[in-house]
Order: C-alpha cells, then structure tokens, then sequence
C-alpha cells in the first residue's frame, strides 16, 4: 500500500486521517517519527500541506513504515478497499473514542489565543522583514488610527486637558495600554503641563481575600506623591482632605493640570468608584481642578451600568467609550502594521489568509463576542508565520491560519 493509494497526497489528506482516526493514533506520535512539528502534521493530514523542507517522495515510505508498525496487516483500517472521498469539513463520528485529527474546539482556540507567540529569526528571514510588525509601539506613526481608536484617544486627552471623566472599555489585548502609554508621551511631546497621577494597581482587587484593594485613601496618596512629593501627609483623615484640596488648587493656580489615570479598573471596588465623585467635587471655585480617567476590561462597564444604583452618583458623571474589535477594520489594520515594519501585507498573507482569520476569531459559540483584538490576531498571525517559515511556504494561506 503506497501514499498515493491512501490518498494524502495532492492534497487529498482524508483516507491518511481516517486511518489515524480509526486507529486512535494522536498526531503527536506520527510528527516524532518523522522528526517534524505536530503542526506541520496537522497540516499534512487534514490540508494536504507538504514541508516544503521534507520531499514528497522521503516523506511518503517513512509514513508507511510507520503505519505498518502500528497497525496490524489484517486491521480492516490498512486494507485498500476504495474509501469514498469525503469533503475536507466533513464531520467526526457523533461518538469517537479519540479523534486525535480533528481541528482545535472552541475552547481549545481560546486557550491558544492567550499564550504568547513571538516571531523567530527564521521566521523573519525567511519573509525578509525588516521590522516586526507585531511589536509595541514606539511611535505615534506606529499608532493604527481607526475612527473608535482616535475617538479614545481624544477622549484621554480630553480628560487630561479639561478636567473631564471617561471610562475607556475593551477586552484584554484591545489597545487601552497602548492608548496610556501613548497620551503620557503625547502630553510630554507637546509639552503640556499635565501631572499624570497612576495610583499603584500591582496586586489590585476587589477584596482583601483576593489581592489589595485600591481604597480613596491610595488614590489621595499617589495625588500628593506626584504634585507635591516632599510634603507629608497629614494624620486624621480631615486634615489629609484639606491638605490635598489645597495642594491641587495651589497646583492648579500655578498652571497645572492633573489627571488620575487608573488601569485595570474593573478591579476597582464599587466603594472606591464612588469616592471618585468626592475628587472631581474638589474646585477653584467653579473650576475644576483635575479629570479622571480609567480603563478597564468589560467588567467595568457591568459596574458603571446605568441599572446599578449603588454607583449611580458616578454614573451620571462618566462617558463611556467602548474599544470594539478589528472586524471591520482588519484589512486596513493588517496593511498598516506590515507597511510600518517595511513590507506590504500582501508579500507575507493570501487575501484567503485574512478571510481564515476572521473566521477564526469570529464571534464564538462559547463567549458570543468577537475576539478579533489586536493582541489576539498577533498571536495568531505570529504563529502561522513561523510554521509557513518552516514549512518552506512563501507566503501564509488559509490552511495555515487553520491549522496553527
């Protein structure tokens, strides 16, 4: 019994995976045999996907060899009897005992999806980038500025100039990072006289049980940190107020400006958001004497719901912005991260390659959301990129994008 006649090659994987299906041999043995990745396996057997770096013709009696040794010759699984070819999304069997070649779940994406895949040097020759266009952003210009990003990110800068309150929402890997870092080095560009005040969120959460809670009092801390370092803090709780309206007011009529920038909100407890509203009572006379700024994950926005009485005095005072996913901005995010890392989009990814993704990272039928964040199609992109890179392939098509 040859290759041919088992049908894995052309790009016709079905009767080699029905094999493995049937014998319950998991992909992880066969890629040890033949000295190769599991995921270059996995493209072999279920698109067809030769490594360019192993020929057709060394490959095809390593696997036989392999088949016969773990499978007995009378196993009706190794006998040639003609297999009516089955369409590459043809379903499993309603009741496998192991179906070691079927494509990852939901559940198990969503695990790949919060690992971290970086680009190799291999990976980078190979598509002769000059830069990596999945690395963090240095620049203003490295900044991809879709209509809801640059609204956030004038809406930080909003805050920050005018004393205003907004809440900056997205899911893990949407950018809200990236949005801080980049107002601290716009404010400091164009020379704006902002103190940015980041009460310390290390170990912060809800409850005592599980980390440290952010409480009012860290917040006044981390104020008179910034604005005035060298003065101590007074001892009763009513002398540190007073102490603190002063400072800012004495800042403020100096012709500063201030901004409490808080990440990870959503670990914020409810107690703690509502003592806000005590920071932005504070004036000079009716001038308010800083803006208030968080980010945070979803989380967030269920605390600032307008249906929760216990923080509707917040409520009332905060803009809410939403960092939706790249659905339908991927193209033009694609184009330019890889124009900034000196290759167009089109020399690394098939057009095929980009619809693949956005199937992947699709709204889900677990969590019913898009997870087509940046973080998210790095992570993949990163990870297709070194397989292509290792399979020889000279550019990353759909297949890959499943496979990976």
């Amino acid at each position: 019994m040859t290759l041919r006649q088992l049908s894995i090659s052309g790009g016709k994987p079905i009767r080699l995976k029905q094999i493995l299906r049937d014998a319950g041999i998991p992909l992880s043995e066969l890629a040890t045999h033949l000295g190769i990745s599991r995921t270059a396996v996995s493209l072999l057997v279920n698109h067809g996907v030769m490594p360019a770096s192993a020929a057709e013709k060394a490959l095809e009696p390593r696997i036989e060899q392999f088949l016969a040794n773990q499978i007995s010759s009378n196993d009706d699984t190794w006998k040639a009897e003609e297999v009516e070819p089955a369409c590459s999304n043809t379903p499993a069997p309603d009741s496998p005992t192991q179906d070691p070649v079927d494509e990852p779940n939901d559940e198990e994406t969503a695990t790949m999806l919060l690992r971290k895949h970086r680009l190799t040097q291999a990976t980078r020759q190979h598509f002769e980038l000059a830069a990596n266009p999945f690395g963090d952003v240095e620049d203003i210009a490295d900044v991809f500025l879709s209509p809801d990003i640059r609204y956030a990110r004038e809406a930080l800068f909003d805050a920050a100039m005018h004393n205003q309150f907004v809440a900056v929402i997205g899911e893990s890997g949407a950018g809200k990072s990236t949005l801080r870092e980049e107002l601290i080095d716009r404010l400091q560009r164009e020379k704006r006289d902002v103190h940015v005040i980041e009460p310390a969120v290390l170990a912060m959460a809800e409850t005592d049980s599980k980390g440290k809670p952010l409480r009012a009092q860290h917040i006044a801390e981390a104020i008179m940190g910034t604005v005035a370092p060298l003065a101590p803090m007074r001892s009763s709780p009513q002398a540190r107020f007073e102490q603190l309206k002063k400072t800012l007011i004495e800042s403020h009529r100096a012709g500063m400006r201030h901004l409490i920038l808080i990440e990870e909100a959503h670990a914020m407890p409810t107690s703690t958001l509502n003592h806000l509203k005590r920071f932005l009572e504070i004036k000079d006379g009716l001038r308010k004497v800083l803006g208030i700024a968080l980010l945070g994950q979803p989380e967030l926005a269920i605390k600032l719901s307008e249906s929760n009485p216990q923080v509707r005095e917040v409520v009332q005072r905060v803009e809410i912005v939403t960092l939706p996913p790249l659905d339908a901005n991927l193209d033009a995010y694609l184009k330019h991260r890889f124009e900034r890392a000196g290759l167009p989009v089109a020399r690394v990814l098939e057009g095929s390659a980009i619809d693949a993704l956005r199937e992947r990272l699709a709204p889900s039928r677990q969590r019913g959301m898009s997870l087509l964040y940046p973080q998210a199609v790095h992570n993949v992109l990163a990870r297709a990129m070194n397989m292509a890179a290792e399979l020889g392939m000279p550019r990353v098509n759909a297949d890959v994008i499943r496979g990976v």
